[in-house]
């Protein structure tokens, strides 16, 4: 290489000219431009953003007072409220990892994920306190407990537990300085979440995030959407899901609202929508599928448009084209736990299908798509050889991805990291054809993780559960196709000679066994197709639920 070249010239990285990339810089940016604007609104709870600035900062600032910071892990279970919404930027603000819980998840993967992810602290939501004080016996560790008071929540049982912890969220903040500032990364790689995924094994595997990803794939959602600076958002996605798909960065970064939504119900939403002026939300195709099946008297009075945002299982068609014709715009999009939420979406060609039917424009949007603005490579390609399969719409290969916004790896799993790592592109592991506009749709998962209303389930460890049982000789759990929820597991089981359980007998142990969300829908006795090697052929198996369940 010739001399004299603008790299030899040496010129300086300072702090004038180089930052680290983070989304705490959102919400400071939004705190100092647009303090009056309505940051969460929860029922009669409003905050602004200069509020919602300082209640991060104290969260912040008592967290590190009692010696967690940079490095630690900070788990919440909650549901979408504002405490939920505030710990993803008080949390990073002190130095620490956040690791938001799936509340569907049973004690046992809780007290897992806490031990695993070496939580020093726990915020708990007052409806989630039970399976939280379960998940912690037995918990070889001193976590600090810190309890929300809800008054907005009430128990179904009166005499419920609601606080199990030493002292409350509101207490924690008091202890807090909101004129400290915050502990920035000295990195971009450093960690800001940790995310469990269900995988394809028993135990759910630790996805960890750094800030660079986390601000880059905030604003890929604000690019993507257009998502605009009066945005209101209703949270009817779970902020545990992929860290609400980073959409509270992306509100930060808007200056928008977020409506806190504890339960997801059709009658809810359509009143939160009216009232608040509702603009965007998010949410699992079982979502779209409950409100264009809800009452037609819970659907009056909307008169602005929504825009909907949908991933997950692919949106069946006839439910896209009935968001549509009730005034939403759909988005469909496509992501895993392991590139922060969506990184792909159905860019609309306006110019090309707006005159297409209505059946016609749901079947194209309920393509995965195109990647977003800040994923660097996808393509579908042979697993083993990394070559892209022609773009035909029928060769199926699988989908490969590529970019800032992919995960750092799998905590403490490094075998798992290079193997999802192989030839420098992230194996998704789900099966797709390319389209010859160069879209993509997805066909079939390879890891056999079933999809049921926006969760993740392995179909492994709803079958390390059947398997315990003393009746069962062999079993196969598949997905199989659901209108409500999408998929749902469907159980194929071999039971021991002589056995005489009933299906029913073991829908009770399933439900006594596992969180009752992976409960398989279906099951059904017999023997299990196999190869000449004995591997249980499950390719069979997901056909037949189709025609037997």
């Amino acid at each position: 290489m010739a001399s004299g070249g603008i790299y030899d010239h040496h010129l300086p990285q300072t702090a004038a000219n180089y930052i680290p990339l983070t989304p705490i810089s959102f919400l400071e940016r939004t705190a100092d431009i647009y303090p009056h604007r309505t940051s969460v609104v929860y029922g009669k709870r409003h905050y602004t953003w200069a509020a919602t600035h300082s209640r991060a900062l104290a969260l912040a600032s008592a967290l590190r007072r009692r010696d967690i910071g940079t490095g630690d892990t900070v788990a919440i279970l909650s549901a979408n409220i504002p405490e939920m919404f505030e710990a993803h930027f008080g949390v990073p603000m002190s130095g620490a990892v956040l690791n938001a819980i799936n509340v569907r998840l049973d004690s046992d993967t809780i007290r897992f994920i806490l031990g695993h992810g070496e939580a020093k602290a726990l915020i708990v939501d007052p409806e989630l306190a039970p399976v939280a004080r379960e998940a912690l016996d037995g918990l070889d560790a001193n976590i600090l407990v810190i309890d929300i008071e809800d008054p907005s929540f009430i128990p179904d049982d009166p005499n419920s537990i609601s606080r199990i912890g030493s002292l409350t969220y509101e207490e924690l903040l008091i202890e807090g300085d909101a004129t400290q500032p915050p502990v920035r990364p000295e990195n971009e790689w450093d960690a800001i979440a940790l995310n469990y995924t269900s995988g394809t094994t028993g135990n759910p595997k630790g996805v960890v995030y750094h800030h660079r990803g986390a601000y880059l794939n905030a604003l890929q959602m604000v690019l993507d959407w257009d998502l605009p600076t009066s945005a209101v958002y209703l949270w009817t996605l779970p902020m545990f899901h992929c860290n609400g798909w980073c959409f509270p960065w992306a509100l930060a970064a808007r200056a928008g609202t977020s409506v806190c939504l504890r339960q997801v119900r059709s009658d809810k939403i359509f009143d939160l929508i009216r009232t608040e002026k509702v603009t965007h939300f998010c949410g699992a195709p079982i979502v779209l599928n409950l409100l264009v099946n809800a009452p037609p008297e819970e659907k009056t009075g909307i008169e602005h448009r929504v825009a909907t945002m949908t991933a997950g299982a692919a949106p069946p068609s006839t439910v896209i084209e009935g968001m549509e014709a009730m005034g939403f715009d759909v988005t469909h999009v496509y992501g895993l736990t392991e590139t922060y939420g969506p990184v792909t979406l159905c860019a609309w060609q306006g110019d090309l299908w707006d005159a297409e039917e209505p059946a016609k424009r749901a079947a194209l949007k309920a393509r995965q798509g195109v990647r977003g603005h800040m994923l660097e490579g996808l393509m579908v390609a042979n697993p083993e050889t990394l070559k892209p399969v022609p773009r035909d719409g029928r060769t199926i290969g699988e989908v490969f991805l590529r970019g800032n916004n992919v995960m750092k790896g799998y905590l403490k799993n490094p075998a798992t990291t290079e193997e999802a790592f192989m030839g420098n592109w992230f194996h998704s592991g789900d099966l797709a054809v390319w389209h010859e506009d160069g879209y993509v749709q997805i066909k079939d998962r390879s890891k056999d993780v079933i999809i049921s209303g926006g969760e993740n389930i392995s179909s492994i460890e709803v079958e390390d559960v059947l398997y315990r049982h003393p009746d069962v000789l062999e079993v196969a759990v598949v997905a199989k196709l659901d209108e409500k929820w999408g998929e749902v597991p469907c159980a194929f089981i071999t039971l021991a000679e002589g056995a005489t359980t009933s299906v029913d007998q073991l829908f009770n142990y399933c439900r006594d066994n596992m969180a009752h969300f992976k409960v398989p829908k279906h099951i059904v006795f017999g023997l299990l197709p196999k190869t000449s090697t004995g591997k249980i052929q499950k390719y069979v198996l997901r056909k037949r639920a189709e025609e037997v369940c």
